[in-house]
């Protein structure tokens, strides 16, 4: 089957293991500014911006999961060219888990911000044009090839795609067999059951849910969140005194 993907515009710096991050729908690689953009200080970290998004154009057809996972895979081949370690924040994390389940073999460790694994995780529906704040209009123009007045049809893309995504089974979640944190917050959009459902289903999971935090923890605990990371890409598992799931 031909697999038609789009060149997706990034920025790279620092040295060390690579750490590709994925940003959420509607915003651009920008929310990881003074967040994750730390781990550049330990790991070579790419900052790719999804097809639709920030400088990366838009074309025609579905702005789906499933389709910015085939960027991605196709970025991870031609532009990292080996393992990386993997960080996906809100839809970012959705797109991270399919890319992981379908191509294990460049993904070293994973981690999941505030993903949904299912549709049906999501405690809020999809937004239309006019719910959308000034300020996303406005940083979708600063840097946007096609300019501010193609945001509402980016919006639109994106509701479309929900209704059929993401809709991962646990057999989904049963191939990605890298060592995954998943993270969120205590006050999250994507509900704490479903991210517990999510935790549980994942093979070789952690689980950090950040107290006093809503979907927007990388920004409201910058330097709890970015240490949480940090810890679990830098360290080995520790041998715990009292296992279950683990045992």
């Amino acid at each position: 089957m031909e697999r038609v993907t789009v060149g997706l515009w990034y920025q790279v710096m620092g040295e060390g293991e690579p750490v590709v991050l994925l940003h959420g729908a509607l915003v651009d690689s920008r929310v990881f500014d003074g967040n994750l953009v730390a781990l550049a200080q330990n790991f070579r970290l790419y900052r790719p911006e999804l097809r639709g998004h920030g400088h990366t154009a838009d074309v025609a057809g579905p702005l789906s999961p499933s389709v910015m996972a085939k960027d991605v895979i196709a970025f991870l081949e031609t532009v990292v060219q080996r393992r990386a370690h993997l960080v996906g924040y809100s839809a970012g994390a959705v797109v991270a888990m399919m890319v992981a389940g379908q191509r294990p073999d460049l993904i070293d460790r994973l981690v999941l911000v505030s993903g949904a694994f299912h549709r049906d995780g999501w405690l809020l529906p999809p937004a239309s044009p006019a719910d959308i704040p000034k300020e996303l209009y406005d940083a979708y123009g600063e840097v946007s090839p096609h300019g501010v007045h193609h945001f509402p049809v980016i919006i639109d893309k994106i509701a479309a795609s929900s209704a059929d995504e993401p809709a991962l089974t646990a057999a989904d979640l049963a191939a990605i067999t890298c060592r995954t944190l998943v993270m969120a917050g205590d006050d999250d959009v994507a509900s704490l059951e479903h991210l517990l459902d999510l935790y549980r289903a994942l093979p070789v999971a952690e689980l950090a849910i950040v107290p006093g935090a809503s979907h927007c923890l990388i920004m409201e605990k910058p330097e709890l969140c970015t240490g949480l990371v940090a810890d679990f890409l830098m360290t080995e598992p520790v041998t715990t005194f009292m296992p279950l799931r683990r045992s």
